[in-house]
């Protein structure tokens, strides 16, 4: 026996590391999770190279026990899955076969040896931050919805950290919408700057993760290059970003003559109506803001399926007509918390900013969306 766990703690720190491992790689050690025993503590580890998750739990083990392997993940997450609640025996023969032992059973699982896969990269000359878990995981929720997927633009594959003294700003865009989510109670005396990947950031806030960030300080180590996140016995690395965030504050409008007040969950149902019957292509919707009347419509390529409706809303500035995509408007609208949510407009050419009519206290959330060329302009 090198080890004995039980199997529905392990299931639950497997859960947490299992996010980051590849379903296929090059390097074949990279599809499994690396077991290693320390005295009592058994660290697990995940890593598709550019992220890494590390986690440890106490099990029993003889003294002077050792365990070092690499187990796929797919095979074994699968048979602890499978298996009711009990007492693991964990056995490796130091070359190339992990044995669990159960109740009423032995599975033999073929393995890697420890020494192959690669280990958590050190943070050298490492900065630090701490920043509350609620805090992070909120000002992460607000802006990757707003990451592209295109790898052609690097940059904006990530969400951006500004720390200030001041204040410390969050920001996402894919360059057809942005959000900008500010935290003045997280603040730093040496500023810095940098944007870590998107997927990192889901990891980091995913459901496996949140019994682990529940209360928690996050102590947050970086460099140039890296970034780590260390809570209760969690730690999460990732490479940054090595592209320049854009600049988008000289595009923020700092005043629009146009402004309206609606209902944030009626708009939203009404979205999600419209975006069934707009094109495919662009998904555009007409905004038409007359009085304290907001008239939407949407329709498919030939004009034949189409959606109508009005909803009332609280509305300052003359007569306005202006194209958004729908399912993007639906998506900005739906981040902001408030009952309400302030739209302001100035020409149908010209960007639109989306803001929760109050904002909550400590923080300052914007929001900005490109609007679509109609046809009648």
């Amino acid at each position: 026996m090198n080890f004995i766990v039980s199997s529905g703690e392990l299931q639950k720190h497997l859960n947490a590391v299992s996010g980051v491992v590849p379903a296929k790689s090059v390097l074949a050690v990279l599809t499994g999770i690396h077991f290693k025993l320390d005295g009592n503590r058994l660290i697990l580890t995940g890593s598709d190279i550019e992220i890494t998750i590390q986690t440890s739990l106490s099990v029993e083990a003889e003294t002077g026990a050792q365990f070092d392997a690499v187990i796929p993940a797919k095979i074994l997450q699968e048979t602890i899955k499978a298996l009711p609640e009990q007492p693991l025996r964990f056995h490796f023969d130091g070359e190339q076969t992990v044995k669990i032992v159960t109740d009423n059973g032995e599975y033999a699982i073929s393995a890697h040896k420890g020494a192959d896969f690669p280990s958590l990269p050190p943070i050298e000359n490492a900065e630090a931050i701490k920043i509350a878990a609620s805090a992070l995981v909120k000002a992460i929720g607000k802006t990757i919805f707003c990451c592209t997927t295109d790898e052609l633009k690097p940059a904006m594959t990530g969400v951006n950290f500004d720390f200030r003294p001041e204040y410390t700003t969050f920001a996402a865009t894919d360059a057809h919408r942005l959000s900008r989510y500010r935290r003045f109670d997280v603040t730093v005396e040496k500023p810095v700057r940098f944007t870590l990947p998107q997927k990192a950031l889901k990891l980091l806030t995913s459901a496996s993760l949140a019994e682990y960030l529940a209360d928690e300080v996050i102590n947050m180590e970086y460099n140039k290059t890296a970034a780590l996140f260390k809570f209760g016995n969690m730690v999460l690395a990732c490479r940054m970003i090595d592209a320049t965030f854009p600049d988008f504050e000289p595009i923020i409008p700092q005043s629009s003559p146009n402004r309206a007040i609606v209902g944030k969950k009626d708009i939203v149902s009404t979205l999600k109506r419209l975006a069934i019957y707009a094109n495919k292509s662009t998904h555009m919707g007409r905004f038409k803001f007359e009085g304290n009347l907001l008239s939407l419509q949407a329709e498919d390529l030939d004009g034949v399926n189409q959606a109508n409706e009005t909803l009332n809303c609280l509305y300052e500035g003359e007569d306005l007509e202006i194209g958004f995509n729908v399912a993007l408007m639906q998506e900005v609208v739906a981040n902001a918390e408030t009952e309400d949510v302030l739209l302001e407009m100035d020409t149908p050419g010209r960007t639109a900013v989306i803001l929760p009519n109050v904002q909550e206290a400590n923080e300052h959330l914007l929001m900005l969306l490109m609007p679509v060329m109609l046809s009648s302009y």
